[in-house]
């Protein structure tokens, strides 16, 4: 009763919430969608932290380490790169662009017939397409959580249950039933109706406040996650006897061999070296938001100044992938204690879901009443913080690209008025919702289904980071990119199937990148520049840094000084990376300590890591380098 009283607590702060921001919301479509452009970049930070903290990461954690050892969470904090690079280099650009939708840009960057066309091609792709996948692997994690807690066969009137029952029956579904033995129609019942609740509330205060709302419950709900999850990893720890066994528990159960693959935090053996090594230096460049697009640029663009969009990327960064890995990390771990494997269990898709399923089930196992509640609060407030998130983010392109720019400018040749839109976007939600659900419904585990989304967005970063870096690229560029991604994606899934090529990803991942990457310069070289009118005005706004010579000339401006400000763009960003990953790396070895291994690897790496903070802390935000910048500051 206690649990179930916290979590309704934070329901009724959440809708509470989205009301009060109900009117300022309704004005136009910034004030729903940019909250006015007035956060500031601590807020604006902590609400990516809180879209990033998805109920489904901290399970796919849990999988990760347990399918793969440690090493493999490199793949989540190698990110930290593209968010850095987000900041320092592209942050500001994104805000001074004064767009509402980063597909809205297209038409702002570009020219040529099929402009409009690419920029509606891309709010579909991005917003329905690739946001309903992200959002169904939320659902998936929702449905992990739901059949542990939610119980609602025990819980509702059995006349209104039994109907509830039938109807699930006549749809012939089957969502969940890994964590439990029960009726599989009972437990995609109970599933359904949780699913449907998380996702109507969550809607109720998306919609009524736009972005306001969301960032305003996102802080919220960071905080529930963050202490919900210490707590949760002070308690395994206990239970395990402290930090200083559990590597020695680890080699007890598993062995010193297998041991030393879980817990290393470098690859174990030659043969993973050269696919780390490809993943890791590919996957945080090739992938959808290496230049921030989506959710991440729209919280830049909401940024009230140059210096609140930069102060945003540092605190998301250092919150996602430092404060919150280490707590996960000890939680990851410490369930390998708790619930032992087998290596012979540890094959197949299966297994991955089993491990992920832990993570809640040991919430349900090992926490008190009153813990669990707090727990189970900041479970559902990470699902919210992404799934408000997203529902926001899809409803813009529909809202602005679709209906604002093509149905009513291009077809109509009129002008949308601001409820119209506003209704528009909050129509939008509802199918974006529909078709998560039907996603969801026919996905496995967590862990492949975000394998399958990375292999859909490689095809894109490259030519997305370019486009702000060089003058050259242009509309075609970009088609030819997402053509690749959208023909090549279905085919190497299915050469995999077939066997015609190896089934490893680092494959898939690579060939995937360097075909994209390669159509895209070659289209950009065989097909007409963007015409100087458009660059020009883009420059002047934007003053990108980069390869923009002829541009900054034929701008009146020093055609050097957009190179020289991206070299020192990228060495503040180099020098906060290797900060960030210094102080990672040293932190998680104290924390996960082998038994002999010394500590004063550990510490040199906090030490230098520190020592680096002031030099990127005063490039980054104190002396600004760019002198374009103090002029767009107000």
């Amino acid at each position: 009763m206690i649990d179930l009283l916290i979590v309704m607590t934070f329901v009724s702060l959440s809708i509470f919430t989205g009301f009060r921001a109900r009117k300022k919301a309704s004005q136009n479509l910034q004030e729903y969608f940019l909250a006015g452009k007035t956060l500031t970049g601590w807020r604006a930070g902590l609400s990516m932290a809180a879209t990033q903290f998805a109920a489904d990461t901290p399970l796919l954690v849990t999988g990760l380490i347990a399918t793969g050892g440690v090493f493999l969470l490199w793949r989540l904090w190698i990110y930290g790169i593209a968010f850095l690079m987000m900041g320092f280099v592209f942050g500001a650009s994104w805000r001074r662009a004064g767009v509402l939708t980063d597909a809205e840009l297209t038409e702002f960057r570009y020219s040529g017939r099929g402009v409009l066309s690419l920029r509606v091609l891309k709010a579909i792709y991005y917003g329905t397409v690739i946001n309903c996948i992200v959002l169904a692997m939320v659902l998936v994690a929702a449905v992990r959580i739901s059949e542990v807690f939610l119980i609602w066969n025990e819980w509702l009137p059995p006349g209104l249950y039994d109907l509830l029952l039938s109807i699930t029956k006549g749809l012939g579904l089957t969502i969940g039933g890994i964590s439990t033995t029960i009726d599989p129609a009972i437990v995609t019942t109970n599933n359904l109706i949780s699913i449907l609740l998380i996702m109507g509330f969550t809607a109720l205060y998306s919609t009524t406040g736009g972005l306001r709302s969301v960032v305003a419950t996102d802080l919220m709900q960071f905080g529930l996650a963050m202490v919900g999850t210490l707590i949760y990893a002070f308690i395994i720890v206990d239970q395990v006897g402290g930090l200083g066994v559990m590597a020695e528990k680890i080699g007890d159960i598993y062995g010193s061999e297998l041991a030393g693959r879980l817990l290393s935090f470098t690859p174990p053996g030659g043969e993973m070296l050269m696919p780390f090594l490809i993943i890791i230096g590919l996957q945080w460049f090739f992938q959808m938001n290496s230049d921030g697009t989506g959710y991440l640029a729209q919280r830049t663009m909401a940024c009230a100044t140059d210096k609140d969009a930069r102060v945003a990327a540092l605190v998301f960064t250092w919150m996602q992938v430092f404060l919150r890995s280490v707590i996960w990390l000890v939680i990851g771990v410490g369930l390998l204690v708790i619930y032992p494997f087998t290596p012979e269990s540890a094959a197949g898709d299966q297994f991955a879901a089993s491990r992920e399923i832990l993570f809640v089930t040991g919430i349900d196992d090992l926490l008190p009443v009153g813990i669990r509640g707090i727990m189970l609060t900041g479970l559902l407030a990470a699902l919210a913080s992404t799934i408000d998130t997203h529902l926001n983010w899809g409803a813009s392109y529909w809202s602005n690209d679709v209906y604002k720019r093509l149905i009513c400018n291009h077809w109509l040749n009129r002008d949308p008025k601001n409820h119209e839109l506003v209704l528009a976007a909050r129509i939008s939600n509802i199918a974006i919702i529909i078709i998560a659900l039907i996603i969801m419904a026919n996905l496995g585990s967590i862990q492949t289904t975000w394998f399958l989304s990375l292999l859909f967005g490689a095809g894109m970063g490259s030519v997305l980071v370019m486009r702000w870096l060089w003058e050259r690229i242009n509309l075609y560029s970009e088609l030819a990119a997402m053509a690749v991604s959208l023909i090549l994606a279905p085919i190497l899934l299915i050469a995999t199937n077939a066997g015609w090529i190896m089934d490893e990803e680092w494959i898939r991942l690579s060939l995937m990148a360097i075909c994209s990457t390669v159509a895209a310069i070659a289209v950009t070289y065989f097909t007409p520049s963007t015409e100087e009118n458009i660059l020009i005005a883009f420059y002047k706004q934007v003053k990108p840094v980069g390869f923009w010579q002829k541009t900054a000339t034929l701008a009146d401006d020093n055609p050097h000084q957009p190179q020289k400000d991206f070299i020192q763009e990228l060495k503040t960003t180099f020098l906060t990376a290797l900060s960030l990953f210094l102080m990672l790396l040293g932190t998680g070895k104290l924390l996960i300590r082998p038994p002999g291994e010394s500590s004063l690897f550990a510490w040199g790496c906090i030490i230098v890591a520190i020592v680096l903070i002031r030099t990127w802390w005063r490039n980054s935000l104190v002396g600004r380098i760019n002198p374009f910048y103090a002029k767009n500051d107000n």
